[in-house]
């Protein structure tokens, strides 16, 4: 099996599909021997942040010595992106024998696996066998029903801001979506969660239904001086490789796990200066271009405030697109500004928005379709590719 005959497995009818529940991946890795129970797991779920935390506190524990697995989803251009070791993706070839393995023993032992659940296996696999010291394990959707969730004791849970989204699945309201990120935290384990979460009383009582110790990260300040990004915790100052004024809520969630992990003062200075996390508010700046997936409507509020903030008089070139899953009238509402260029590239997904249907259901703003990418990423303006992640990562090899 090759990459694209991989990847036309994983998007075909049978796979590309969402089906909460643990039953299937609980029958296939107990096939495999259980490799999730091999190794020590950091647990992420939440609304917004998951991918920040995730890949900064596993880029810390690998300065810091350790050999770290990290599971993200969705991927931007390849699936491989989703799987690593030490920074470095699961090599193709190495990707497409997990997939193939996994998929043979599934048919074989009639469990009808979904997509994530595919990947998933694969990674706990991935790392098991490559002896990790630790993996960062980031929940796709929820996380009470989540593949993900099959670790039984994990090393740490850590939960990220919530609000609403994929409200279809996992309630309409705060408290209901809460409820579903904590169905991570086990019995007396140890779980870290913004002391402002909207969803703290739901996560405390969760706590103390599981006897779990609940660690409340305070909201931590960050400065932006001379075009360098900084992160203050008390008297320490951290040069920080990530913009985006929501990160002072995300990394104190970090820094409380490294406390917990006993991690050194310098291997969170390393990782903080050196972690990246691709298309979350990630300036290019010899194209004068951020390119953020800003894809919910709090997503949409912090990516504007980082605008006012690290670009505040600069005239803005918005390529935009969304899915027809997103509440993008609330996103249009609070990202946009009159003064702006508003450009809606049409791409290439199942739920994906048509211009012609986006311009007449936001028929107040003065939107332009797309032709000629290139002609609009030519302007010298700050230009700001944002919305479905699925576009950006369409997209990227263009750029």
């Amino acid at each position: 099996m090759n990459y694209n005959e991989a990847v036309n497995l994983l998007t075909s009818q049978a796979k590309f599909q969402i089906k909460l529940g643990l039953e299937r991946v609980e029958k296939i890795l107990s096939i495999l021997g259980n490799p999730q129970d091999n190794i020590k797991i950091i647990h992420i779920a939440g609304t917004n942040g998951k991918g920040s935390v995730a890949s900064t506190l596993a880029k810390i524990l690998e300065c810091a010595g350790n050999k770290t697995g990290l599971y993200t989803s969705p991927h931007l251009v390849k699936y491989t992106e989703r799987i690593k070791i030490n920074s470095v993706d699961v090599s193709e070839s190495e990707f497409c024998r997990y997939i193939e393995d996994v998929c043979k023993i599934a048919d074989k032992n009639n469990i009808d696996l979904t997509e994530f659940e595919i990947l998933t296996v694969c990674a706990f696999k991935y790392f098991a066998d490559n002896n990790v010291d630790y993996a960062v394990i980031e929940t796709g959707m929820g996380g009470r029903f989540d593949a993900t969730n099959i670790a039984e004791k994990p090393l740490l849970e850590i939960i990220t801001s919530i609000s609403l989204d994929h409200t279809d699945r996992l309630g309409d309201t705060i408290d209901k979506i809460a409820y579903e990120k904590a169905g991570i935290i086990k019995e007396n384990s140890t779980v870290i969660v913004s002391a402002d979460n909207l969803g703290f009383k739901v996560i405390e009582e969760v706590s103390k239904q599981k006897n779990a110790k609940l660690i409340k990260a305070q909201v931590l300040k960050t400065v932006f001086e001379n075009a360098q990004n900084y992160l203050i915790d008390n008297d320490k100052k951290y040069e920080f490789s990530l913009l985006g004024t929501y990160q002072n809520k995300n990394m104190p969630l970090v820094l409380e796990a490294c406390k917990f992990l006993k991690i050194s003062n310098s291997a969170i200075k390393q990782g903080l200066k050196t972690v990246k996390w691709h298309a979350r508010l990630e300036y290019i700046k010899d194209k004068n271009l951020i390119i953020d997936g800003a894809h919910n409507p709090d997503a949409s509020i912090e990516l504007r405030k980082s605008l006012d903030l690290y670009f505040p008089e600069t005239k803005r070139i918005f390529i935009y697109s969304t899915l027809n899953t997103k509440d993008y009238f609330s996103i249009a509402k609070t990202l946009f500004r009159k003064e702006d260029e508003i450009y809606y590239l049409e791409f290439n997904h199942q739920n994906a928005v048509f211009f012609e249907e986006y311009k007449k259901n936001i028929s107040w703003l003065n939107i332009r379709k797309i032709n000629v990418l290139e002609d609009v990423l030519s302007k010298k303006d700050l230009k700001i590719i944002c919305g479905s992640l699925y576009m950006i990562g369409e997209i990227l090899p263009k750029i």
